[in-house]
Formats: C-alpha cells, sequence, structure tokens
C-alpha cells in the first residue's frame, strides 16, 4: 500500500503526517531524514493496529498541487 505523507517546514526542523493514519507523525532535521522516520513510523504503527486487532485503513488521500499566479505590484 502508498500512503500520502504530508511533509511541513517548521521553524527548526520537518514535521511529516500519513492522514489516513491519525496519530502517525515524525520529525526530522531534515527532508531526508524526516522521510525516512515517516517511513519507519508507518511500519510501526499498522504493526501496532494489526497486534491490537484494528482493521488497517485503505489509502485513500490525495495530494493535488493548485498554482496561483502572483501580481507583482
Amino acid at each position: 500500500m502508498r500512503y500520502l505523507v504530508v511533509i511541513e517546514k517548521g521553524e527548526t526542523s520537518y514535521g511529516a503526517y500519513v492522514p489516513d493514519l491519525p496519530g502517525c507523525v515524525a520529525v526530522g532535521e531534515t527532508i531526508e531524514d524526516v522521510q525516512a522516520l515517516i517511513a519507519e513510523a508507518i511500519e510501526f504503527h499498522i504493526e501496532g493496529m494489526q497486534q491490537d486487532g484494528l482493521s488497517i485503513p485503505k489509502p485513500t488521500s490525495i495530494a493535488h498541487e493548485v498554482e496561483v499566479l502572483m501580481n507583482s505590484a
């Protein structure tokens, strides 16, 4: 399965979360760090859900970028 991961830049680090897996988050100093950490977090999160007998949510979130043209004044 492939889950959508949202990465946001903070003041001193990057944060990541998975909309389809509430509570699945990671923080890293670089984009590369947070990408590796969220991949581990997803695996750990799913393993925990399986151990608790919970059903694993199917990925349903999608991303869409919108280009906004700015007028320079």
